[in-house]
């Protein structure tokens, strides 16, 4: 049976891996990465058109300032279609999704790792602080790639205005305003999840180094008594 502080300890790494799956998921479900608030003109009127949208779903709102037709239309669009075409933002868009599903699946196995070891003894490297090592370490670089792939994509690829953009009507983009929503920074709170496994696999296995260690003196730090007995 292992010990109480090993189940303590790949219980805690288990219950940190079970929350980077699950915030996983929720950035993935949630359409709150970007708000944009876009202005523009066409032949007829100036506007804004307000664009908020995470990985597969978005609304955006388009106002006219002065023209015909005064008013807001509301509009609900699919991510992946309007960038249909467009290239380097959907080929970017479609890697962001590819990066988190890998982190989920890098979650499931530290998750898996962490319940194996809190109930068996011992383990092996693979399945133990090496293999949590190798997951979350993993988990951690790809979703920091995430990030960075979507910032490259609404800053430098202008993906709000492409999803902004009426294909029926020639609009001119003039200035964007893009502030980042609760879905982008969750992606921080997964990589400090992932910190959070290994940091507490590091300390189980200093400490369990360390009783080692003093289980297992070697003879010249014995009492010189003892030594001469």
């Amino acid at each position: 049976m292992p010990s109480r502080q090993k189940t303590l300890m790949f219980l805690s790494g288990f219950f940190a891996s079970i929350g980077s799956f699950s915030v996983i998921c929720v950035a993935l479900g949630t359409q709150n990465w970007v708000s944009s608030v876009i202005a523009y003109k066409d032949a007829n009127s100036n506007g804004i058109i307000s664009i908020t949208y995470g990985l597969f779903e978005g609304v955006s709102e388009k106002e006219k300032l002065d023209g015909p037709g005064l008013g807001a239309e509301a509009k609900h669009f699919r991510v992946l279609e309007e960038l249909t075409g467009t290239g380097s933002p959907e080929a970017v868009n479609i890697l962001i999704i590819l990066l988190l599903i890998l982190c989920l699946v890098c979650s499931a196995m530290s998750s898996g790792i962490t319940c194996y070891n809190s109930v068996s003894n011992p383990y092996q490297d693979c399945l133990g602080p090496i293999g949590l090592y190798a997951w979350n370490a993993i988990n951690g670089i790809f979703t920091f790639l995430a990030m960075i792939l979507f910032v490259v994509n609404t800053e430098a690829n202008k993906q709000p205005s492409k999803l902004a953009n009426d294909k029926l009507i020639e609009i001119q983009f003039l200035d964007a305003q893009n502030s980042y929503g609760y879905s982008f920074w969750l992606l921080l709170l997964i990589i400090f999840l992932n910190a959070a496994t290994i940091a507490i696999m590091y300390f189980y296995q200093y400490a369990r180094h360390r009783i080692m260690m003093e289980q297992q003196r070697p003879m010249e730090s014995a009492p010189e008594d003892v030594i001469l007995f």
